[in-house]
């Protein structure tokens, strides 16, 4: 049972947190509906009792007076609550109307990042998409992860089929622009990074970070860098040709290693960066060339390690180029499919074999001309889509879980964007930034309401395991799930389906996800999988450390990895410019995440949010004396598209001439129904970060290494230590309510 009786009253329920990636195990006390605490299961396998101090807000987003429970209507007077029937119905006639005069592709569609966290969602949204037909599809796949798709693609044969450290035996981890005691592992599903790191250290091994900031990662390995923002791309190509210059490729494919074996193009690898030395980057990385040989001797003699990038790689002008070398480096390296290096996981439920394995520029934007990727255009195109007239111009829209406003560039066009559409519906829990320009807000039950397994991030965990959670709370009769909301719309919308797609939708429709989620486990690798076995278990299966799993991890045809090198080389043309054209004196702007922030979502939150204000402008005091900023001082921050007002923090976490801005603030626009969010409003830092600023080679967003202005307007008026006291620990084994 997950859920066990303690006192008369009193029941204990086990679930995942589903908030984030880490995919923690939680014991929630709870008496009926009201929740009593949140803690760590140490008997969950995989997280061991830790979590992090975001798992309080499950019960704050379930509680939170603002969370919308009935379908809503915008009307002259406000919003008015309408009946399921009414709202489903005037949301499809909606789309068919803006289709109808318009085109197929005039509605659009953008998902956000919290689809993926969602079972029933991630399980039956294909139907919402086909039953709309557009081709206008957008995603936060763009301003997030895309270059580990697009090279997991190339190389491998699958956008799904990525490796990720096996930080629990690795030696020495090399993280590049990440920061995972923040995000809690990204792209690399790993509760308690903290602890993974100074395992690290504890067993003689070392942990080296990469980045523009002194994050919190960086404070706890065992040495840190500071890197020029978007130079990665040089300090990646540097490495790659010290490598082949110190012979270390030569001596992992005289170990026959089975990743290098498996890369017939491998040889070309040597040329890539012949041109790049280390004494050519040092000065605009701003790493002196005797380190940048030192990191790749201890990197290549290490008994065991591994090269890590995330966001501040991937979010840059040359974000698929700079994660492309990282997957390159290990592998020439032999550190791809081999202990304490890169490693496949081997989930349960296998997402590879049940989905296609992604494409890159069929379809082109209309405006922009940007390539699609599996059938997503770039985010950085919807404003454009909608705003530019002429034939195929985005007339109506439908957000689900995602507030593209807040969290995509230049969004102030977007937030006018949204203003001029005919027609706008909008899957949220609240009104937002974005929804708030919707028609008809269509609210889903809370994550406490609902079933969950994690199918996306299992595919990303540093461990084997699989944990089913039943809801915790039944929902009420006139709610609905997200899952309920897509079968009900495609229902509406796709009258003349095919018979099979008809039965496909009333089965999932009548059995629910849970059905479609015990089909993929009994198809699944591991025999005798079932949903029912995993209920019998309520914290969890060990399903084992990461394993080789070369050559049958390859999903191309001939077995081998597709290096693929024409593809990246070309790149290199604008690696050149960019080293000709590079400003050292540009102030460049970068984001940051914090623990108890999760993009624009969780700041309705009194817990996560109180304490001294988080949105601020970091400086380095250098480029505050270089301004005449003083610490507390109001500060405008102008880029080219727009302009903030904040208040600046003067450090020495970052390096002189970076600047950097948390993402996901900015409540303070007129309409959004979310009190405290708004009582702690900050600045949008996209409202600086530019639409036109993209890495050209995959479409993907380029929010980090903004160039921008930077003025003192007033004298010091805010005391950043005043307000509330601020606890940023991590919580493990303690309780979080």
């Amino acid at each position: 049972m997950s859920s066990e009786q303690t006192k008369t009253n009193e029941q204990t329920h086990f679930r995942t947190c589903n908030l984030c990636e880490a995919m923690c195990g939680l014991v929630i006390q709870h008496d009926g509906d009201k929740v009593l605490s949140i803690k760590g299961d140490k008997n969950d396998p995989f997280s061991k009792g830790y979590i992090c101090p975001k798992a309080t807000a499950l019960q704050d987003l379930h509680e939170d007076s603002d969370r919308l429970r009935h379908p809503v209507e915008r009307t002259a007077n406000g919003w008015k609550e309408i009946s399921w029937a009414e709202a489903l119905d005037k949301v499809a006639a909606g789309i068919q109307s803006v289709q109808k005069k318009h085109g197929q592709n005039a509605f659009g569609i953008y998902l956000g990042n919290p689809n993926v966290h969602n079972l029933g969602g991630m399980l039956t949204i294909k139907h919402l998409l086909s039953s709309i037909k557009t081709r206008s599809r957008f995603s936060a796949t763009s301003i997030d992860q895309l270059p580990h798709h697009i090279v997991s693609m190339h190389l491998f044969g699958h956008m799904l089929r990525i490796p990720v450290p096996d930080v629990n035996r690795t030696q020495y981890m090399l993280i590049i622009g990440g920061n995972p005691l923040a995000s809690n592992g990204s792209i690399m599903t790993a509760p308690n990074m903290r602890q993974k790191l100074k395992d690290i250290k504890a067993r003689d091994g070392k942990v080296v970070v990469i980045d523009p900031r002194r994050t919190e990662t960086a404070d706890i390995a065992s040495e840190h860098h500071f890197i020029r923002p978007a130079t990665d791309v040089l300090l990646l190509l540097a490495m790659l040709n010290e490598i082949y210059l110190q012979g270390y490729a030569d001596k992992a494919r005289s170990k026959n290693n089975r990743a290098v074996a498996l890369a017939p193009e491998i040889e070309r690898l040597a040329d890539f960066a012949k041109d790049y030395s280390a004494e050519s980057v040092a000065d605009i990385t701003g790493i002196a060339a005797i380190e940048i040989k030192r990191l790749v001797k201890e990197f290549c003699e290490a008994e065991s390690s591994v090269c890590y990038g995330r966001m501040g790689v991937s979010v840059q002008e040359f974000g698929l180029l700079s994660q492309y070398l990282i997957m390159v480096i290990n592998i020439v390296t032999g550190r791809l499919d081999e202990v304490g290096g890169l490693m496949f996981p081997n989930p349960a439920v296998d997402v590879v074999n049940n989905s296609g394995p992604g494409y890159l520029g069929k379809r082109h934007s209309r405006v922009s001309n940007l390539p699609d990727f599996n059938g997503d255009y770039p985010v950085v195109a919807m404003a454009d889509e909608m705003l530019v007239e002429g034939a195929g111009q985005l007339k109506g829209f439908m957000t689900v879980a995602g507030n593209p406003v807040l969290s995509t560039p230049n969004g102030e066009k977007l937030d006018t964007a949204f203003a001029n559409l005919e027609f706008m519906v909008a899957i949220d829990y609240f009104v937002t930034e974005t929804s708030r320009h919707a028609n008809i807000i269509l609210p889903p039950v809370s994550p406490l309401e609902r079933d969950h397994y994690d199918v996306t991030f299992n595919n990303f965990a540093v461990h084997n395991v699989a944990k089913y959670s039943k809801a915790l709370f039944v929902k009420k009769k006139n709610a609905k799930h997200d899952w309920q909301i897509y079968l009900e719309l495609a229902k509406r919308l796709d009258k003349k389906a095919p018979l099979a797609t008809k039965i496909e939708r009333r089965l999932v429709n009548t059995l629910g996800p849970k059905f479609m989620l015990d089909q993929g486990l009994k198809r699944g690798p591991y025999a005798g999988m079932t949903l029912n076995k995993l209920k019998k278990y309520p914290h969890g299966i060990d399903l084992g450390p990461l394993k080789k799993m070369l050559p049958q991890a390859l999903k191309h045809k001939d077995k081998q990895i597709h290096l693929n090198i024409d593809f990246y080389q070309a790149d290199l043309e604008r690696v050149q410019a960019m080293m000709q054209d590079y400003d050292d004196k540009q102030i460049s702007l970068i984001g940051r995440r914090h623990v108890r922030s999760n993009n624009s979502w969780l700041h309705n939150s009194y817990r996560l949010v109180k304490g001294k204000p988080r949105c601020t402008l970091m400086l380095h005091l250098e480029t505050a004396k270089e301004y005449g900023i003083e610490d507390g001082q109001n500060v405008r921050v102008t880029s080219r598209v727009g302009s903030v007002m904040i208040v600046a923090e003067v450090t020495d976490e970052l390096m002189p001439r970076v600047v950097s801005i948390p993402h996901g603030w900015g409540h303070g626009r007129k309409g959004v129904k979310q009190k405290i969010a708004q009582a702690h409003a900050g600045v949008s830092v996209n409202d600086l970060t530019d639409d036109t600023l993209i890495d050209q080679l995959s479409g993907n967003a380029a929010v980090n290494g903004v160039p921008v202005q930077l003025e003192a307007i007033e004298p010091k008026e805010l005391d950043l230590d005043i307000i509330d006291s601020d606890v940023d620990s991590d919580i493990e084994s303690g309780s979080a309510a």
